[in-house]
């Protein structure tokens, strides 16, 4: 059983039950009157999911802080990450920029402008899922944070210029005015630093704001990875361990490809509907041991099509599951 630390991320609350060694209860499911009289000013008539399947986290809007401000050091003569670490790599017109995972761990979102771009660097750490977004939509820029609430285990992140609720592994707006509205993805690695800083000598790396606000480098959520989904209440995908990593590429109006993290690694480079995956390995764990940079190596996937890099998301298998229920694993 994974120990999870008070206030570490969303599922604070119901994680000290569990250390504790008591019996966990199905937990609360929140409704509109409860979210209205918490402040939210969100249009709860207009939704697209069934609001009886968001559950609070435990945290309230913005106790997991986003970043609005980041902070970058250039790659020359930066030491405080070790050639493991998990980062998501980044690079727009030129502008190449790391975002570790060991501050992303506690913020999720980083409000950013890359290459001209403005951009949503978020990870969600019960899902491990670590896409990048356009924030710009029908020609406004939005800026993210946290809502406190998760739906399938996946943070449900906010505007803060119309408090439309938007979900963080689709990018979806499900909840508010701008339901029904879809986040652009960008093309982003989740890479070692040591392939991020040899790939981007020039690049810049995000650094905490206050390095003494977290403990930055420490994983709250250990050995989560290796356990069971938290706060989750839907099916379970069969034939494959629930959190089992796995490669997920949308295809626009089409179904995603999805495809096991193993059968990749086992076959170095593996092919699909002219999408090309390699695997190489040196990429710690951020949901393994307690320091993210001791994290069993679980290697790196970079997804091209004819040498351009596409979108992807490396996450577990139940998350892939949940939100693309009759799509089949490869190698499941």
């Amino acid at each position: 059983m994974p120990r999870i630390d008070r206030f570490a991320g969303p599922i604070a609350a119901l994680a000290l039950l569990l250390v504790s060694g008591m019996m966990m209860a199905r937990p609360a499911h929140a409704d509109p009157i409860r979210w209205s009289m918490e402040g939210w000013k969100t249009d709860f008539e207009k939704s697209s999911v069934d609001l009886a399947r968001i559950l609070s986290g435990g945290p309230p809007r913005d106790g997991i802080p986003s970043i609005d401000n980041p902070v970058f050091e250039f790659v020359p003569g930066h030491d405080d990450l070790a050639p493991q670490e998990p980062v998501v790599g980044l690079t727009i017109d030129g502008d190449a920029r790391a975002y570790p995972l060991r501050i992303l761990t506690w913020h999720e979102i980083v409000n950013d402008v890359v290459g001209g771009t403005p951009v949503a660097v978020t990870y969600c750490p019960l899902c491990n899922s670590a896409p990048v977004f356009e924030r710009t939509v029908d020609g406004r820029v939005l800026e993210f944070g946290t809502t406190g609430k998760l739906k399938d285990s996946n943070l449900i992140m906010y505007d803060r210029q119309t408090e439309t609720w938007w979900q963080q592994f689709t990018g979806e707006a499900i909840v508010g005015e701008m339901t029904g509205a879809e986040l652009t993805l960008v093309p982003a690695r989740l890479q070692s630093w040591a392939e991020f800083s040899e790939e981007n000598p020039n690049g810049r790396v995000l650094v905490p704001n206050n390095p003494n606000m977290r403990d930055y480098g420490r994983n709250p959520y250990r050995s989560y990875d290796t356990s069971r989904p938290f706060l989750y209440d839907g099916q379970l995908p069969e034939g494959i361990e629930p959190m089992e990593r796995v490669v997920i590429v949308p295809r626009g109006d089409e179904e995603p490809l999805i495809v096991t993290m193993q059968t990749v690694s086992e076959a170095g480079t593996w092919q699909a509907d002219g999408l090309d995956f390699v695997w190489t390995a040196g990429r710690a764990s951020a949901l393994d041991t307690t320091r993210i940079a001791e994290g069993r190596d679980v290697g790196t996937v970079l997804v091209t099509r004819e040498g351009s890099d596409v979108p992807y998301d490396v996450t577990f298998a139940f998350v892939a599951h949940a939100f693309h229920p009759g799509v089949t694993i490869v190698g499941q």
